[in-house]
C-alpha cells in the first residue's frame, strides 16, 4: 500500500476514510479541504489513493482509473489497515465516494461521506449508476451541487434509493463546490457547509457530542 494523508487527532471518537475522484489526487485541492474541516471539527481523516492514482507519482504518467474490482479491492485492503474500535465512515469525492458505496455493507461502516456523486457519466443522464444503492443498508450522507454536470436534484428525484441515503443539496454548486457567479455564494462557502453538514453526520452516527463553541471576545 502507498502513502497516506492523515488529519485531525489520533485519539479522535471517529474514523474517517477518503478516497478521491477519477482525475485528482488524494492532495488535490478539494479533498485537501475536506479533510482539513473535518480533521479540525475533530475526527481523524485518513486519505488514500487507488493503484493507477499512486503510480503517477512514481513516473507512471497520467492513465484511467483501475477496474471496479481493484478499486472496491483497495477500499477493502485501507479498511482492514485502518480500522480499530472506532466508528468507521467511508467515503470521498465523485469515484472514490461511489466505491464506498459499493464496499460499505460489506465492511460493516457506520456511515458514508461523499462528495459530488457522480450519479450518471456527464450528459448521459440515462446511464444512472444508482442501481446497487436501491438495497445500500449503511446510513449514507451525500453532499451535492445543484449544478453538477453528473447529476442535478431533478434527475436524482427520479431515482429509487435506499431510505438509509439523505442527500444534501448546495445550491449553485458545481461538482468541485465552485459557486455560480449568480448564486450569491461562494466555494469556500460551499465547502464549510459541506464539512458542517458531514461533521453533523459523523456526530450523531457515532453518538459523538458536538464541541463546545469557542468563548466570544
Amino acid at each position: 500500500m502507498n502513502g497516506f494523508l492523515c488529519d485531525g487527532p489520533e485519539a479522535a471518537g471517529a474514523l474517517v476514510l477518503l478516497a478521491h475522484g477519477a482525475g485528482g489526487p488524494m492532495d488535490s485541492a478539494l479533498l485537501t479541504r475536506l479533510a482539513g474541516g473535518l480533521g479540525g471539527a475533530g475526527h481523524r481523516v485518513v486519505r488514500f489513493e487507488f493503484p493507477y492514482m499512486a503510480a503517477r507519482r512514481t513516473g507512471g504518467g497520467r492513465r484511467p482509473p483501475d477496474r471496479t474490482d481493484v478499486l472496491l479491492q483497495c477500499w477493502r485492503e485501507v479498511a482492514a489497515r485502518w480500522r480499530d474500535h472506532r466508528p468507521l465512515f467511508l467515503g470521498g469525492h465523485s469515484m472514490g465516494g461511489r466505491m464506498a458505496t459499493m464496499v460499505a455493507d460489506e465492511l460493516g461502516a457506520a456511515g458514508l461521506v461523499c462528495v459530488s456523486y457522480p450519479w450518471h457519466p456527464p450528459g448521459a443522464p440515462g446511464r444512472p449508476r444508482t442501481e446497487h444503492l436501491k438495497a445500500l443498508a449503511t446510513p449514507a450522507l451525500l453532499v451535492c451541487g445543484t449544478r453538477d454536470e453528473f447529476g442535478t436534484p431533478e434527475e436524482v428525484a427520479g431515482y429509487a434509493l435506499s431510505p438509509a441515503l439523505r442527500v444534501h443539496w448546495l445550491p449553485g454548486a458545481d461538482h468541485s463546490l465552485r459557486a455560480h457567479a449568480r448564486s450569491g455564494r461562494t466555494a469556500t462557502g460551499n465547502i464549510r457547509e459541506c464539512v458542517d453538514a458531514l461533521d453533523a453526520f459523523i456526530r450523531a452516527r457515532a453518538g459523538l457530542t458536538a464541541p463546545a463553541a469557542s468563548p466570544a471576545g
